[in-house]
């Protein structure tokens, strides 16, 4: 499979701090790719620097072969289709559940798809009923305010309002977090089904089985550089990376 997303010694630093030493990394087209370790490991400042959101030192981000994104400004990379549902869901108080899933709309522009011209418009209703579909219980509370809704619920919306874009890369940080074991299962039964559906996601997770048990492949990050990788059918049977040194459960 081509790569989509290809990180080639990447360098992060905050002031005299190294967030990130020479990481490299590929997400293959339709593929998950979990970033797993523990706090402080630079999981976070990857997806922030691959966003935009942090400038790196040194290094090259590339997407779909031969667009280079590095340093380029949020939007501009959002715009490429690089997508972050961020940790912590951010969920825009005041506004209903509609409205939030409509702010992830805004970088779409008409485009040409297998000889059909599609308007934006119809690529946002498109998108509208992908994610109604994915997660009914949002098009229950579309008109409920956004921060009202329930832990669990908050997180599917914050990932569907990045499926709203229609991301070429769906960038996942920490979609468990704070989460009940029952609503952990769900949401990543939905991460699955998304990747069955063709969707390409890299995740940062703390709990190391359960992304395990969905990724197709992973890197450990200690202390800023990858220390272990492979794919996730091995690493899931290396008990002391999943339960010692990552703290994963197998609930």
């Amino acid at each position: 499979m081509p790569s989509m997303l290809e990180i080639k010694d990447l360098c992060v630093s905050y002031g005299a701090i190294e967030a990130l030493k020479g990481v490299s990394l590929s997400v293959e087209k339709g593929s998950i790719v979990a970033i797993l370790g523990a706090n402080g490991a630079g999981k976070s400042t990857l997806l922030r620097t691959i966003s935009g959101l942090v400038k790196p030192k040194s290094g090259r981000i590339t997407l779909a072969g031969d667009m280079d994104i590095t340093g380029m400004v949020p939007y501009r990379i959002a715009a490429q289709g690089v997508i972050q549902s961020p940790e912590g869901r951010l969920i825009l108080q005041g506004l209903t559940t509609e409205e939030n899933l409509k702010v992830g709309t805004y970088a779409i522009r008409d485009k040409q798809e297998g000889g059909e011209s599609l308007s934006r418009s119809q690529q946002i209703r498109q998108n509208f009923e992908t994610v109604y579909e994915l997660f009914p219980i949002l098009r229950e509370r579309r008109l409920q305010q956004a921060n009202t809704l329930s832990g669990g619920e908050q997180q599917m919306l914050a990932i569907g309002r990045a499926l709203m874009a229609g991301p070429r890369v769906l960038l996942l940080d920490e979609p468990s977090l704070g989460l009940a074991p029952l609503i952990i299962r769900d949401i990543f039964r939905i991460i699955n089904r998304l990747r069955e559906q063709g969707n390409t996601i890299l995740i940062v997770e703390q709990n190391a089985f359960q992304t395990l048990k969905i990724a197709d492949y992973a890197y450990v990050l200690e202390l800023g550089h990858v220390s272990m990788q492979g794919p996730a059918s091995q690493l899931i049977h290396d008990e002391a990376l999943v339960e010692a040194y990552l703290g994963g459960q197998k609930a």
